[in-house]
């Protein structure tokens, strides 16, 4: 289909502004045929999958229809979810920007119904809002539809899938007789079918097909990982490959926000990008992201919508995503202006079942990998400092750094040896070095336990706030290890013993490393004799 350009389509000069403002130029083609469709008054139909620019589809003709000067409600627009009525109302507030005196304003279940109430008591031309929570409104007459002249079901088959037809139904019949009803789904089932029927008359049919996607010049991999590991894994991910830019994916808000918190509590330069984020705010994190003051941009799928960075060499997919055309979304952001990027997703159980439903959809292969060791980290980060050395001989001059080593090596028992190695322990970094030689050799010949079992340390107690049970909690969620296991718990002011069966002593510990109690950091060790 030929492109068009949205200033071929006769639109509001205001509203061309606000799409120029958002970097959009050419329709998509469900914009494209949508917009004059909606523009023409008739009841549409409208087939397109998530991301084609369906918002915009209808956003920009319901626009182009209100009439500023009146503070009636002229448009309802019904969604499935919370995240996305406030999406939606976004959007259609970034096309509307010049177009003073028009208001939108989402309504949903979860938010103060008396702050919505008196929100509306303004006049609202364009109300987003849920199922629900609208019918809610439309009972206590806080919501007037006796002007609306446009109704849309947005995501209609999955409104129906959460059980929402009733809802629809009874929203549908408090609007007056004359009026548009506009429906986006991404499928048709047959109760979608039925309503369209029953509520629209003469609908134009519109059905978007879905591009061939590709995800040429991304090595895709997936790793076998269990819950509480996740972060773990993703930081030996990070030191191993050491992406200049990277990008993260949840599946929800609250674990954006968690990860971003774990990440720079190990100092690591990470952000979170998400729907519950004002809009400066989300500026202010994409502007650190581009310009490189942020590594790591922890997102939702809603939330990055629009992140365009060429430099991005890395996409995590820490959740799957629920869709298999968004796995496709989100690893395209690397692998862009024909750079190699490099996609990793964690699975574990199941989840491998919808990675190979990724894979046909996708038409490629991902593939299985080991996760790197503590000194498979060092061996590479050893080999990033040798290649930074070799460059620094062959460009630089060294002659007074050469002497100041020579009089070190004549005045001290040192070789050049001895100072090389030194100053690659210092780049490095000695806890690096040592946890990479250290690891999991702990001495547990002489812990002062029972037999079969093993002591250990742990270095809060009592005065800590910190109760037996906090403890035992903490060492079932993190390792694994069934609580009923667990043996004595020892607490003095200070710091407790513990007893875990000597099969899972190793296990414990390591899965205790980054681990915290009540929010405090622990460190644990095996204990000294009694």
């Amino acid at each position: 289909m030929e492109t068009i350009r949205f200033d071929e389509l006769e639109l509001n000069p205001k509203i061309l502004r606000g799409i120029k403002d958002m970097g959009f130029e050419e329709a998509t083609p469900i914009q494209a045929q949508g917009i004059p469709a909606v523009l023409s008054g008739r009841d549409v139909i409208g087939q397109a999958q998530t991301g084609t620019g369906k918002t915009a589809a209808f956003g920009i003709p319901v626009l182009e229809s209100v009439d500023a000067s009146s503070h009636k409600t002229q448009v309802i627009i019904l969604s499935p979810t919370r995240e996305l009525a406030i999406q939606v109302a976004d959007e259609i507030r970034k096309l509307a920007k010049y177009m003073h005196g028009v208001k939108v304003l989402p309504v949903y279940g979860g938010q103060d119904i008396s702050r919505q109430i008196k929100a509306l008591k303004g006049g609202v031309q364009i109300i987003i809002g849920t199922p629900g929570r609208l019918m809610d409104h439309l009972r206590r007459k806080t919501i007037r539809p006796d002007h609306v002249k446009t109704i849309v079901l947005d995501e209609a088959d999955e409104m129906l899938n959460m059980g929402f037809r009733e809802d629809i139904e009874t929203v549908l019949e408090y609007l007056p007789q004359e009026h548009q009803t506009v429906l986006f789904s991404a499928t048709m089932p047959k109760p979608i079918l039925e309503i369209t029927r029953k509520y629209q008359h003469d609908a134009i049919n519109i059905k978007i097909v879905k591009k061939e996607l590709t995800v040429a010049n991304i090595d895709q991999y997936y790793y076998d990982v269990k819950r509480k590991d996740k972060i773990d894994v993703l930081t030996r991910l990070l030191d191993y490959y050491n992406p200049k830019l990277s990008l993260v994916f949840c599946n929800t808000k609250k674990m954006v926000d968690e990860l971003a918190y774990e990440l720079c509590g190990r100092g690591y330069s990470a952000e979170g990008l998400h729907g519950d984020m004002k809009q400066v705010q989300r500026d202010r994190v994409m502007k650190n992201f581009r310009n490189g003051k942020t590594d790591i941009l922890i997102a939702t799928d809603v939330a990055a919508r629009g992140i365009d960075v060429d430099d991005v060499e890395a996409v995590f997919n820490y959740d799957l995503p629920q869709d298999d055309e968004y796995y496709v979304h989100r690893i395209g952001r690397t692998g862009r202006a024909g750079r190699c990027g490099k996609a990793f997703s964690f699975v574990k159980g199941k989840e491998v079942y919808k990675l190979k439903d990724i894979q046909r959809y996708c038409k490629t292969k991902i593939y299985a990998q080991p996760i790197p060791s503590s000194d498979d980290v060092a061996k590479i980060r050893a080999e990033k400092i040798m290649d930074q050395i070799s460059t620094i001989i062959d460009e630089e001059n060294l002659t007074s750094v050469i002497d100041i080593i020579e009089n070190q090596i004549n005045e001290s028992d040192y070789t050049a040896m001895d100072i090389a190695a030194a100053f690659l322990y210092q780049a490095m970094g000695a806890s690096e070095i040592s946890t990479a030689e250290s690891k999991d050799d702990y001495d547990f010949h002489n812990t002062g336990a029972e037999d079969g079992m093993v002591r250990l340390f742990i270095n809060v107690g009592k005065k800590d706030k910190i109760k037996p049970g906090d403890i035992l909690g903490a060492i079932a969620g993190e390792s694994g290890m069934p609580g009923r296991l667990v043996g004595a718990i020892d607490m003095y002011d200070k710091y407790t013993f513990v007893e875990v069966p000597a099969e899972y002593g190793k296990e414990v510990l390591n899965a205790m490393k980054n681990a915290k109690i009540k929010g405090r950091s622990v460190n644990m060790e095996p204990a000294n004799s009694r």
